[in-house]
């Protein structure tokens, strides 16, 4: 008996320091959720302060000359959060493991790896930085012909960027894996039930984007929400005494 109680007791005590060890990663992923939340919301305002998009690649980078500052400013407000994002699901792992190791590395490495990609193939809801380069180009071409060029491969990269891009569906599989992980209980249940809605309205937004764009709306709006939740789950287990 007295041997079985000693184990537990160093078990137990293994498992706090073991916690306590990931403090740091917990307030870093709560931060990191908020400027996240942050970002995003400084793009939409920015977003809704700037004249409606064009369409066509001549009109993209007419309309990219005349709000230059903003357009860049604004590919950087869209595109910065990815590094959060990493961030964030980097510390959802420890958290999640001891629910399900295998599933909980599953969807973190999921998660890191979606918004790595957004970051290797930068692309935003008003283009990407490479169109800010072409507008570059197209206002300084001294004939139509040379300006031909520019607008054809603006074309290209708006048509590129209206498909369905791997890293958004990446994310959405994971934000739903961490959701049903976090469903198993242990959890705050506002969290996991977050999660599960968001991956789910998620997968059906990038599947009918050009069908419903209304669900990429809600798919928006349930993500902000879902990273602010975790923020607040994060900075509880930084600050738990217990840990």
């Amino acid at each position: 008996m007295q041997a079985t109680a000693a184990i537990a007791a160093a078990q137990t005590s293994a498992s706090t320091r073991s916690v306590s060890q990931w403090r740091d990663l917990y307030r870093v992923g709560a931060i990191s959720a908020l400027a996240y939340v942050a970002l995003v919301v400084a793009a939409i305002v920015l977003d809704s302060l700037m004249p409606s998009p064009v369409t066509g690649g001549r009109a993209t980078l007419e309309f990219i000359t005349a709000h230059g500052s903003l357009y860049v400013i604004g590919q950087y407000l869209w595109l910065l959060p990815g590094v959060f994002g990493i961030l964030v699901f980097l510390a959802l792992f420890p958290v999640l493991r001891a629910a399900s190791p295998s599933w909980a590395a599953i969807g973190s490495l999921l998660g890191a790896a979606s918004w790595a990609l957004t970051l290797a193939i930068p692309t935003t809801s008003r283009g990407a930085p490479a169109l800010a380069v072409l507008a570059e180009h197209f206002a300084a071409a001294s004939s139509e012909a040379e300006r031909a060029v520019f607008a054809t491969a603006a074309e290209t990269l708006i048509a590129q960027n209206n498909t369905v891009m791997l890293p958004g569906v990446l994310s959405t599989a994971a934000i739903l894996i961490v959701g049903l992980v976090m469903l198993r209980g242990g959890f705050p249940r506002l969290v996991a039930i977050l999660g599960v809605a968001t991956g789910l309205v998620g997968v059906a937004s990038k599947a009918l984007r050009f069908v419903l764009p209304a669900a990429f709306v809600v798919y928006g709006l349930l993500l902000l929400a879902w990273f602010a939740a975790v923020a607040w789950m994060l900075f509880q287990l930084s600050s738990d005494d217990s840990a």
